[in-house]
């Protein structure tokens, strides 16, 4: 029997066989029909019908890259994200500290010290003046520096005398004392290490809290790249009946060995979560300069970035990953990053090939792609490689990008630049980092500006944007792609999971800057509505 019909809808199914219809037909979370409104006819004696009232409809979107517990974790944290000062900064960490028993941690994230106007890292003595009695750790925006006070520095006995971590570095005064900086993982994980881990159930009751704000953004699932526990909560949500995301999740290098001890394989799962790829990290970011880069930054002569993971380890990991059946997906930021990556997929991709491996079985990906070598530029495509891409990091960024990087900026955040040679895209958010509002990447994607419309009327660089038709392909279809899913995601057509949103207003019919003002009217994630607001 039908359990439900959607009726008198403007449904764009994006299923070139039939793009564009006004009802749906659904048995538990899959679609059975799609037609007009003679679908009615199915209806049995417990069929719910949902009158659409002529609204827009469009498959679910997915974020293909988030940070799902940093994301929930964060909404329990001080906010430094936007913030123009430094003195705002420390402002709301006094507010924190006021009411902070003393010795308990105070932490926080979304500071960028480019955006202040001096553009200055901050230090430990400006943290000391407004939490004196606690521990402080601040997670720069970009996820790759943190900012901690004196306290801190002495739990994790991090003294003049303490060597950078390899891949890793303390921002050190003119005496050589760290200064109360940690850039990247290396040097962060010596002090985020000695922060207690809140329990599972209380990240899982965040986790349904972050959820419920993105459905009502239109986002039905996600590919994550946080740890275990994050898998952990996850799965703790799941068996309390309340996980309604399609979860993907990454597994960082760091903790694959443990699939391959189990024999776990790309796809292990089902349709609600199941593992992708082996994390790795290339490289910094631009915020904190730390992108591995050919040839320096602009005005700092000696400063090429960091290079995370060197690499003939990358190589080891990526073709030990493809023997046990999984892909890889790494983070390159830096043409220089990217240039190496692509070497070791390159390295992959012979082995595979001489092993009779098709490349469809291996879904290797590339995050974030900010910055390509123009030699690089066809490689993704020869590679058949995927494109993890975030629109709204362009936007985000173009500030830094003219500054550090000059001319080399044609190459950066160029969407067109792999669409237009047929690589597959699955587009994202990097939240925490940026808004994981999919309505401000699509906005970000197609007119180039940030929601205040800078820098113009004309956009950053707009020859790097796509169209609304391509930009929903790679929050649609790239991403269902990347998860192995795309017989049944991505698209509203027979046998394919009932994932849509109903929107106010048609999306191809206003101007791109309406799209971050519409609402997402409600929400369907497996046939099930997950946010309602309409009759």
């Amino acid at each position: 029997m039908i359990d439900r019909i959607l009726l008198n809808g403007r449904i764009r199914t994006l299923d070139p066989a039939r793009p564009l219809v006004s009802a749906l037909a659904l048995i538990g979370e899959r679609i059975v029909a799609v037609g007009d409104d003679s679908l009615r006819s199915l209806a049995g004696p417990g069929t719910v019908i949902d009158n659409l009232g002529g609204r827009d409809v469009l498959p679910g979107l997915t974020d293909a890259h988030l940070h799902f517990e940093w994301l929930s974790q964060s909404l329990q944290e001080v906010n430094l994200f936007e913030v123009p000062t430094k003195e705002e900064a420390l402002r709301r960490v006094k507010e924190r500290a006021d009411r902070t028993p003393p010795g308990e941690w105070i932490t926080g994230r979304g500071w960028v010290q480019d955006v202040w106007p001096d553009r200055a890292f901050p230090t430990a003595a400006d943290l000391d003046a407004v939490a004196p009695r606690n521990p402080v750790y601040l997670k720069a925006k970009s996820g790759h520096a943190a900012w901690v006070n004196s306290a801190a520095l002495r739990l994790a006995g991090i003294t003049d005398g303490t060597p950078d971590p390899a891949g890793g570095s303390f921002v050190r005064d003119a005496a050589g004392q760290p200064n109360g900086v940690l850039l990247e993982d290396p040097a962060m994980d010596c002090v985020a290490r000695l922060i207690p881990r809140p329990p599972l159930d209380t990240l899982a009751d965040w986790m349904a809290q972050a959820q419920a704000l993105l459905w009502r953004t239109g986002l039905t699932g996600i590919h994550d790249f946080d740890g275990p526990d994050c898998l952990a909560a996850l799965q703790r949500l799941r068996e309390r009946g309340e996980l309604g995301l399609r979860v993907v999740k990454n597994v960082n290098d760091t903790w694959i060995e443990h699939l391959y001890e189990a024999g776990i394989r790309w796809g292990f799962g089902d349709d609600w979560i199941r593992i992708g790829g082996q994390k790795i990290f290339a490289d910094g970011a631009l915020g904190p300069r730390t992108a591995a880069m050919i040839a320096p930054y602009e005005g700092e002569p000696g400063n090429r970035g960091i290079v995370v993971t060197d690499k003939e380890t990358m190589a080891e990991r990526v073709l030990k990953a493809s023997a046990h059946g999984l892909p890889s997906t790494i983070h390159a930021i830096g043409d220089r990053a990217v240039h190496d990556v692509l070497d070791v997929y390159e390295m992959a991709r012979r082995q595979e090939a001489e092993q009779g491996i098709p490349r469809a079985a291996r879904r290797h990906r590339i995050e974030h792609v900010q910055i390509i070598h123009p030699d690089d530029r066809t490689r993704l495509a020869e590679l058949g490689l995927i494109a993890s891409m975030q629109p709204i990091h362009a936007t985000s960024d173009y500030e830094m990008v003219d500054r550090y990087w000059g001319a080399r900026g044609e190459w950066a955040y160029n969407l067109r630049l792999q669409q237009s040679q047929g690589v597959i895209m699955a587009f994202g958010s990097d939240a925490p980092v940026e808004p994981f509002d999919p309505r401000i990447g699509i906005y970000a994607a197609v007119a180039r500006r940030r929601l205040d419309g800078s820098p113009g009327p004309g956009g950053w660089r707009p020859e790097g944007g796509l169209t609304l038709p391509e930009t929903l392909l790679g929050f649609t279809q790239g991403p269902a792609y990347a998860a192995g899913l795309e017989d049944r995601l991505g698209r509203l057509a027979p046998g394919c999971l009932a994932d849509l949103i109903v929107l106010d207003r048609d999306w191809f019919a206003v101007p791109p800057e309406e799209i971050p003002a519409s609402e997402v009217l409600g929400t369907m994630v497996g046939g099930v509505w997950r946010h309602r607001a309409f009759g």
